[in-house]
């Protein structure tokens, strides 16, 4: 391992000293692991510290419970998926070879509401930026229910984020309003009983990817795999440049990674750059979530009229633009799996909750199982189907 800085050092040394520190609770940690660049560095100077903990005092107990918890919304980035997959393997793996109390949680939302039944079940518009049930739906809820239920379990818990004062303004402004002076921890805005924790908000750009790129990950992954993925998902205007120290240990910007189907950023630069770095098998769902329009009835799902000044309807998806969006994106998920076998755009389980959100809002002429057969040929394979239909 290269000789680590004084920064670097002490963040190590801050985290063995908060691992440490005496509560009644004995407080777990929980890390939000995305699989990112900030995620990555985050858990390996805390794995790093574990493992000075237990080298500074082969006996010693790491007593404090570490999950690594992702949330799935089940519409990732398809090529971050499979990695962050595989990532996740080799931890949950390596932290049981070493001995490490660490433990890999995915949580993932509740059928009901994922992105495709939201918008093709029950004809929820597109997300934007007046209207993100998304991030409610897909990303809150679902860690909160994991972190409710753990604070139930061990009474409190501390939250280890990754955000960085350098990363952006807004980042920055989040973090000083919740920081309380002269403590590392702060009370979480949202969950009870729980506490948030930023042991890397010093960082800058650079000095995470030196960390990336000069550190080998502790639980045994090539972290080049890492970097190629945001050199290649790097936009056109962006060239990743060398820090000074190292040729080998370069810096690459820092492209944001989020559902491929997000239409709330105007521009997907990230998947638009990886399609010109080689990946040309997801040009079909670019043009798909770029071609998405506004379908919309004339009243809400509670039968509200739903008419702005101007006469467009603002309710709602009609019935026959979510079946033209299932039929797409059956389409696009069967010619894409030619590439990559693995990928599944929509699960099975989805089709089928869509299929009942399809009978309650009266749809009884064209079901999800004839679409599935008119674009594969076939029935949908799943005897819970027949229950549903």
């Amino acid at each position: 391992m290269p000789k680590l800085s004084g920064k670097i050092l002490s963040i190590i040394e801050e985290l063995i000293d908060q691992y440490q520190e005496d509560d009644r609770y004995n407080r777990p940690w929980i890390i939000g692991f995305s699989g990112g660049k900030d995620s990555t560095v985050l858990l390996t100077l805390v794995w790093l510290a574990l493992l000075k903990i237990r080298e500074n005092n082969p006996t010693a107990t790491l007593k404090r419970q570490v999950y690594v918890v992702c949330n799935d919304t089940m519409v990732e980035n398809p090529v971050i998926e499979e990695y962050v997959s595989n990532v996740l393997q080799t931890i949950q793996k390596a932290a049981k070879e070493q001995h490490l109390p660490i433990t890999v949680e995915t949580t993932t939302p509740q059928i009901k509401d994922t992105f495709w039944c939201c918008v093709i079940g029950k004809g929820y518009p597109v997300p934007n930026n007046s209207f993100r049930f998304c991030t409610e739906k897909m990303k809150i809820k679902p860690t909160s229910t994991f972190i409710t239920n753990q604070v139930s379990a061990d009474g409190e818990a501390i939250i280890l984020i990754g955000t960085r004062l350098a990363e952006s303004q807004q980042r920055a402004k989040s973090i000083k309003k919740h920081d309380i002076k002269g403590h590392r921890l702060s009370k979480h805005p949202l969950n009870p009983n729980t506490y948030t924790y930023a042991p890397i908000k010093e960082l800058m750009l650079e000095e995470v990817w030196w960390i990336i790129n000069a550190i080998p990950s502790p639980w045994g992954f090539d972290n080049q795999i890492l970097y190629k993925i945001y050199m290649d998902a790097s936009a056109d205007d962006y060239e990743c440049p060398v820090v000074v120290t190292d040729d080998k240990h370069k810096s690459c910007g820092q492209s944001r990674f989020g559902c491929w189907i997000c239409t709330v950023v105007k521009e997907d630069k990230s998947m638009s750059a990886l399609i010109k770095n080689g990946m040309a098998w997801m040009q079909p769902l670019l043009d798909f979530r770029n071609r998405l329009v506004e379908n919309r009835s004339e009243t809400r799902r509670n039968g509200q009229l739903a008419v702005d000044e101007t006469g467009h309807n603002m309710g709602n998806y009609t019935m026959e633009y979510r079946i033209q969006l299932l039929r797409e994106l059956l389409t696009i998920q069967k010619d894409t799996q030619q590439y990559r076998s693995s990928i599944d755009l929509i699960t099975s389980q989805e089709l089928i909750a869509i299929q009942v959100m399809w009978y309650r809002d009266g749809n009884f002429s064209t079901t999800v199982n004839d679409i599935y057969n008119e674009v594969y040929g076939y029935d949908l394979q799943n005897d819970n189907y027949k229950l549903a239909a």
